[in-house]
């Protein structure tokens, strides 16, 4: 009885059948944690893209004009916005700002408009980085601002909000105006 015993146990021990459903059993949950990550991140870092972009049309649209009115900034926000798809632009911020730094070398808003983001007010001080513009020049600042929340929260679990600033020259002329 006990010679049957230690001989299924040497047979069990020897035998090969089935160890590789085993390894994937123990491999299986880590590359799939892996996959829904990889593609977590790759979600979030195509959604921080995409704001750095919404910043940068708001920036471009507005320079290429001599004046903006209101309906005008209107839709250069709707446009921006477009590209900020395929995700959704609940909670979306957009602000565009002119700045001019005067002789004396403080930059001071000229006008300011926000989407969902209140505008600065006319006359404030605005901090710009350094040589950005020199005395008497005038820049378009846009700012955007993003609540991304992740799909999946497997990796990214908390709501993440991405923030861009992006400077633009005027084209047209040495400041763009507002109009109402």
């Amino acid at each position: 009885m006990m010679r049957s015993i230690a001989l299924w146990l040497r047979s069990f021990r020897d035998d090969r059948h089935g160890v590789s459903a085993v390894e994937f059993a123990l491999i299986a949950p880590i590359m799939i944690f892996f996959y829904f990550g990889m593609s977590e991140i790759c979600q979030g870092f195509m959604a921080q893209k995409r704001t750095e972009h919404v910043a940068s049309t708001i920036a471009d649209l507005v320079a290429q004009e001599e004046t903006i009115s209101t309906a005008g900034l209107t839709d250069v926000y709707t446009v921006a916005a477009k590209v900020l798809e395929p995700f959704p632009t609940t909670g979306l911020k957009q602000r565009v700002t002119s700045v001019t730094r005067n002789t004396s070398g403080v930059a001071k808003v000229d006008w300011s408009s926000g989407s969902n983001w209140t505008p600065l007010t006319t006359g404030a001080t605005v901090t710009l980085p350094a040589n950005l513009i020199a005395n008497g020049e005038s820049i378009i600042m846009a700012e955007v601002e993003y609540p991304y929340q992740s799909p999946f929260d497997y990796v990214m679990p908390s709501q993440k909000t991405f923030s861009k600033v992006y400077y633009l020259r005027p084209r047209q002329s040495t400041m763009v105006t507002k109009t109402n």
